[in-house]
């Protein structure tokens, strides 16, 4: 059974997804592949939902939450190895989808192009979370986020990243 909550946030209505213990799922209202494989659910307030809005209540008062709530991905071998990358990037940090690239060789030995890496981080079950906004293009340029670049350009401006404003603004 899948459990869906929805919360409120300063940048939309987020709705997560749970199996029961884990978080499976976490979009931004309307987000490209918003609730994908969701089919039958039960809107149902759980632990997981409480301690995921604990998160976010942390996140978006600007503060590195310092933990995460428990995750369970369902993807391929390659989507969940670059999630795993996601998730060691600092709040307040980015990087690119090359150097991201360079990390799925290193820890797979499997070469892959950032395009592909792109692919993955799209596809993204969790949003935020799994920080896949800390993602950008070559020379740092904004592209590529389910949730919409204006609200990828606000998250980083929310966390106080270590990018060019100027870069965010455009």
């Amino acid at each position: 059974m899948t459990y869906l909550w929805r919360t409120g946030s300063p940048f939309g209505q987020i709705t997560m997804a749970s199996d029961g213990t884990a978080l499976t799922g976490l979009w931004f209202e309307g987000q490209k592949y918003f609730a994908a494989g969701v089919a039958e659910y039960e809107e149902k307030h759980l632990p997981v939902f409480e301690e995921t809005e604990r998160w976010l209540s942390e996140y978006f008062a600007g503060k590195d939450p310092g933990f995460t709530p428990p995750l369970a991905l369902e993807g391929t071998p390659f989507r969940k190895a670059v999630w795993e990358i996601l998730l060691e990037i600092p709040f307040g940090h980015v990087t690119t989808y090359k150097a991201v690239a360079q990390r799925v060789l290193e820890k797979t030995g499997r070469r892959t192009s950032p395009r592909a890496v792109g692919g993955a981080v799209g596809h993204n079950p969790v949003s935020l979370i799994v920080p896949c906004h800390r993602v950008l293009g070559s020379g740092g340029r904004l592209t590529g986020y389910a949730g919409g670049i204006e609200r990828k350009a606000d998250l980083l401006i929310c966390e106080k990243a270590a990018v060019d404003r100027a870069l965010l603004q455009s």
